[in-house]
């Protein structure tokens, strides 16, 4: 089963499942996840071939909708979602393959459509580390500077290093394997019914209009909202203002 982190205990609100974007994982998201067990359990999960979770030769969204399934099974069969970027994807899945395991869902700042970029120069920027050269979590941040790795990225990837043994918690070999899956979503005719929030940045581009009507038509109750002056990691950019309106969706 995937590694989780779990903050809070057990109360009279459903539980709430936090599944991370590419190259993250449960502890970015702490904060938010520790604030909002003030109400509710939370649990935050690494997905597979990310932090402690399982390695795995494959990293398909129905295989990690399944993944999410073990996990909600264990904390009661049924549980409120987050999911950003491909955890969105994940997230989104899950309600299409597993529609009772999710109660209310909310997607931060993806669709489920196919991108045509692709994150593929992080792995190679991380590739690119001389982690024998690495004491502390600094070093390998310059390193990803050099090679052209923005500041806020920098803290991000470094976050995943596993400096006791000169490594990275991200299972680099098979994400660059399998970032075409990574970066589509599968055809399905799958829809879903219950209350999703498609919550995205306002200077995202990730969540345009022209893919309201595909949302609408996996997820016939969406709604849209956007968070001003955030972008793609909104979560990160505007912690406050996405716990609010988590806050308010889920209490709904």
């Amino acid at each position: 089963m995937l590694n989780t982190i779990t903050h809070g205990s057990a109360t009279e609100k459903p539980p709430l499942l936090i599944a991370h974007g590419l190259y993250g994982s449960a502890r970015n998201w702490g904060v938010i996840a520790k604030r909002l067990s003030d109400e509710r359990q939370v649990v935050a999960v690494d997905m597979r071939n990310h932090g402690d979770s399982p390695r795995m030769d494959s990293h398909s969204y129905p295989e990690m909708a399944d993944d999410l399934a073990e996990v909600i099974d264990a904390h009661g069969g049924q549980m409120d979602v987050i999911g950003h970027s491909m955890g969105g994807k994940a997230a989104m899945m899950l309600a299409l393959k597993h529609p009772q395991a999710v109660r209310r869902l909310l997607v931060a700042d993806i669709a489920p459509v196919a991108y045509g970029h692709t994150q593929i120069h992080y792995i190679e920027a991380m590739r690119s580390v001389d982690l024998d050269r690495v004491q502390r979590r600094p070093e390998a941040a310059a390193q990803l500077a050099e090679a052209g790795v923005e500041p806020a990225l920098q803290s991000f990837f470094t976050q995943s290093l596993d400096l006791p043994n000169r490594r990275w918690k991200l299972n680099l070999d098979v994400l660059a394997d399998q970032m075409p899956n990574i970066m589509s979503f599968p055809e399905t005719n799958a829809s879903w019914s219950g209350p999703a929030l498609f919550l995205s940045g306002a200077n995202s581009d990730y969540v345009l209009a022209e893919h309201r009507p595909v949302i609408r038509a996996r997820f016939t109750a969406a709604r849209f909202a956007k968070l001003p002056e955030a972008g793609h990691w909104l979560h990160a950019e505007k912690p406050r203002e996405f716990e609010a309106a988590a806050r308010v969706f889920f209490n709904a």
